[in-house]
Parts: C-alpha cells; sequence; structure tokens
C-alpha cells in the first residue's frame, strides 16, 4: 500500500522544468561581474522575439551608430555602385595669371591619397595638373568650404582628437587624416629616434632602456602641432609605429600639394593656407567664389566600396563624411542635416522615436543612444528593401572579416553572424544577423553598457550568441 501511494505521488510531481532560453543567457550574462548593463533583442523573420532583456533600455551604441548612418547613405545617396562623381577633390587655379594661387578643393571624399604608392584618387594627379599648366604659383589654398566647417561632432571625448579614431573631418581630406610616427632604439639611456614626423614639432620625452617593457605614448592638445612623446622602448625592440590625427585637414592637403608641386619643379613663392565655410552656414556647395573652371577633378572609386571599408573596418572618418554628404544631397551639408536625413529614414522604418538620439555618424559621441527593439526594427527594414543584401554585405563576419575576424573563429558562428561591433568608454556593441544551427536567420541589438574594468562584457555576449545559435 506505502509503495502504490509513493508511486502516485511520484507520477503527481512535476519534472524539473529546464530553464529557457532566455534564462540560459540571463543566467550567462550574471557571469560577466557586476555593474554591466545589458540590452539584448533577438527576433525571427517574422518579427517575434526569441529574447528581450531591456529592450527599450537607452544604450550608448559606439559604433553600432555606422548601421544608422551607412543605412541612410543606401537609402539617400544616388548612383553607389558608380564612381563617385560628386566627391572628387579638384584643383584650379586663381589671381594673377603669372603667380596664380592654387586652390584644392575638397567635396566630401574620404579617400584621397598623397601615398607615393598610390595608384587611384590620388593627389599626384592633381600636382601633375598644375605643374602642367605653370611653374611658378603663389599660395596653396585647401579648401574645405563645400561642407560645413564642423571638425568634431558634439559629444566626443577631446582626449580621442590627437588619435586615429578622432581625428577632424573636413570636405577636404588626404590620407584618412591621419600621419604614422615610427619610433626605433637608440642606445640605452638615451631618446629614441623618431621618423615621419615633419608636420608636427616633437618634445622627445621617451627613454630607451635596456631591460623593461616597451611602452610608449603621446599627448597633444586640440589645435596644437606640438607632440609629447612619453614612456620607453626597449634597445633590442622592433620600430614602433604611432598613429597622430590631424587638426587642420584642409591644411594639410594644402601642404601636402604643395610638397609635391615643389618635388615637381613649381616655384611656391607665398603661404600655405586653408578656407572654411562662414559658421553655421550649413553649405553643400562652395561658398569660395570662382572664376574659372577647374584644371582638374579625380573621380574616386564607388561610394559602396568607401561603405563597406566604413563598416568592416569601423572607419570614423569616413562614416562622418558620409553623414555629411548625407546632409549635402538635401541641401545642408552639416552634422544636423545628416541627421535629420537619417531620422526621415528611421521614421519611414518605423523605429519609435523613443528608440534613439544621435549626435554624430561614426559613435564616437557619448550622446548617442539607442535601444535594442529600435535596432531590431530597423535591421528587419534594412533586409527588406532592394539594397539590403548590399548593405548586409558591408557588415563584418564572425571569423572572417572586418572588426570581427577574431571573434567567433572555430565556432557555429564563424561565418555564419554578420554584424556591426561597437567599443566606447565602458561600451560594447553588437548588431546585426546570425544564422543558427537550424538555419534560420535572426536579427539581434546586443549591448553592454557600464562595463567596469577588469569585466569581460564581450566574452559573455559572445557566449550567449553561441547558445542562441545553438538553441533550436
Amino acid at each position: 500500500m506505502k509503495r502504490a501511494v509513493l508511486a502516485l505521488l511520484l507520477l503527481a510531481a512535476p519534472a524539473t522544468a529546464q530553464p529557457s532560453l532566455q534564462q540560459q543567457v540571463e543566467a550567462r550574462l550574471a557571469l560577466a561581474g557586476p555593474g554591466v548593463r545589458f540590452g539584448l533583442v533577438v527576433a525571427d523573420a517574422a518579427g517575434r522575439e526569441l529574447l528581450a532583456i531591456a529592450p527599450e533600455g537607452r544604450f550608448m551604441p559606439a559604433s553600432n551608430t555606422k548601421i544608422f548612418t551607412t543605412a541612410a547613405a543606401f537609402a539617400t545617396l544616388p548612383a553607389l555602385d558608380q564612381p563617385d562623381s560628386v566627391g572628387g577633390a579638384s584643383v584650379w587655379l586663381a589671381g594673377s595669371a603669372a603667380e596664380p594661387d592654387v586652390v584644392l578643393e575638397g567635396h566630401g571624399d574620404a579617400r584621397l591619397s598623397s601615398a607615393s604608392d598610390c595608384v587611384t584618387d590620388c593627389l599626384s594627379a592633381l600636382a601633375d595638373a598644375v605643374a602642367g599648366k605653370t611653374r611658378r604659383v603663389h599660395d596653396v589654398i585647401g579648401d574645405d568650404s563645400a561642407l560645413a566647417d564642423e571638425r568634431w561632432s558634439p559629444g566626443m571625448s577631446w582626449n580621442n582628437i590627437p588619435s586615429g579614431s578622432g581625428t577632424a573631418v573636413s570636405a577636404l581630406t588626404a590620407d584618412d587624416n591621419v600621419l604614422t610616427l615610427r619610433i626605433l632604439p637608440g642606445p640605452a639611456g638615451s631618446a629614441p629616434k623618431l621618423e615621419g614626423l615633419a608636420y608636427y614639432q616633437a618634445e622627445n620625452r621617451a627613454l630607451t632602456v635596456a631591460d623593461g617593457a616597451t611602452s610608449l605614448d603621446f599627448s597633444r592638445l586640440p589645435g596644437s602641432r606640438t607632440l609629447v612623446l612619453t614612456g620607453t622602448i626597449r634597445a633590442d625592440a622592433s620600430p614602433q609605429t604611432l598613429v597622430l590625427a590631424i587638426d587642420e585637414p584642409a591644411y594639410y592637403a594644402a601642404w601636402r600639394l604643395r610638397a609635391l608641386l615643389q618635388a615637381r619643379g613649381v616655384a611656391v613663392t607665398g603661404t600655405t593656407i586653408a578656407r572654411h565655410a562662414p559658421p553655421g552656414s550649413g553649405v553643400s556647395t562652395s561658398g569660395i567664389a570662382k572664376t574659372v573652371a577647374a584644371l582638374a577633378r579625380l573621380t574616386p572609386p564607388p561610394l559602396s566600396e568607401d561603405l563597406k571599408r566604413t563598416n568592416k573596418e569601423s572607419q570614423n572618418l569616413h562614416a562622418e563624411l558620409i553623414l555629411r554628404r548625407i546632409g549635402a544631397q538635401a541641401g545642408d551639408g552639416s552634422i544636423a542635416g545628416g541627421l535629420k536625413a537619417v531620422a526621415a529614414m528611421l521614421a519611414g522604418a518605423g523605429v519609435p522615436r523613443t528608440a534613439w538620439d544621435l549626435s554624430d555618424g561614426s559613435g564616437m559621441s557619448s550622446y548617442n543612444r539607442v535601444a535594442p527593439r529600435g535596432v531590431v526594427a530597423l535591421l528587419r527594414w534594412i533586409a527588406a528593401q532592394p539594397w539590403g543584401a548590399a548593405w548586409r554585405a558591408t557588415l563584418p563576419v564572425g571569423g572572417v572579416d572586418g572588426t570581427l575576424a577574431r571573434r567567433f573563429k572555430g565556432t557555429v558562428l564563424e561565418g555564419r553572424i554578420f554584424a556591426k561591433t561597437g567599443t566606447l568608454n565602458g561600451t560594447n556593441a553588437l548588431a546585426g544577423w546570425v544564422t543558427t544551427a537550424s538555419g534560420r536567420s535572426l536579427a539581434f541589438a546586443f549591448y553592454a553598457n557600464d562595463v567596469p574594468e577588469g569585466v569581460k562584457a564581450t566574452e559573455a555576449m559572445d557566449s550567449a550568441l553561441l547558445m542562441v545559435a545553438q538553441a533550436d
């Protein structure tokens, strides 16, 4: 009798329920450590949410912001797959016929190069045009008035300005607005040797050491041409490189053109000058009156190629120029003009206004905020557009390329996750699509904010996405 009662009780007892996918993911994220604020939405092709953690929370997106900028480019800019007939730099002569000024004018292309091995979109081609016309010039003028003179966006940390990730934005740029400083060790106890620093002056406070670590750093006040190098380099170390940003891109491009002209035997008797649009003008065409046609103008490769580089490499300067060119398409080549076009796209996509606030095109602004549910809504809208597949092809691929080349390698998501990364000031972000083990395509937006030092939020996020991929 007792056995029968026990058997009945066992049959009546509920089986231990397996934790849901949401519970499993929440448990994994809890292991990341204290202080992190996570937000995550995962949705299937029909829009059904499989996971929702703080879906309406407001998170700093970092370089996830480029999702909005590049999608708006696909949605608004024409002929992206054709050579860029709008953005290329031009050169023209003004003033005295005997000793004219050379005006180098930018129109928003981010790819102009002064490198000696340049093969396309080359400043040297414009120098050749001037040298073929005259052997003597006065001033060399860099004119970036085609876009508003807004070199940095609201909310960008000032300490990022000297670095390659925070370089100034201008309608006239050359060499990605950065210089590379090469540092070679000297004898132990002496300062290291510096190469490639003609544009800047250096206070070399670094030291070559016989033992210890190689640890070099630099600082530079915004607007200053003086660089302070600190730290140590081992006497047996390989040459080190640092990437230095440029605060006055139009001047730098004119400075490089001046050197190229002189190398071609053109005498330059005047100075190097930068000219900008008047403050607050929001211009989309040059404010400098021309009396003659351009002597030569470059036609860069298709802008679609640059959009791919922008997302794959997370190239901040290029994203900011794309945002301003989006605004210029509507007549206002400013940050505000570009964001107005982004806002119109988001409204058309059905993304609630409460799901986003943006202050730039790259994600360097600490003012940006997005909600995971709103980002997933945008991704699903993008997928339904005629250009959706082309835009998705600009994203990094897990374990394959771009900023995801080293993530997800050797996992079920290698080659099966297509997503934009983001890292900034205690922020990690990833949004795009995963293809699950069963072949389903899921849109997701994943954010970690307020990440304390030492907490491995990215590792937790990747583990959670692997759970999603293997769940069905």
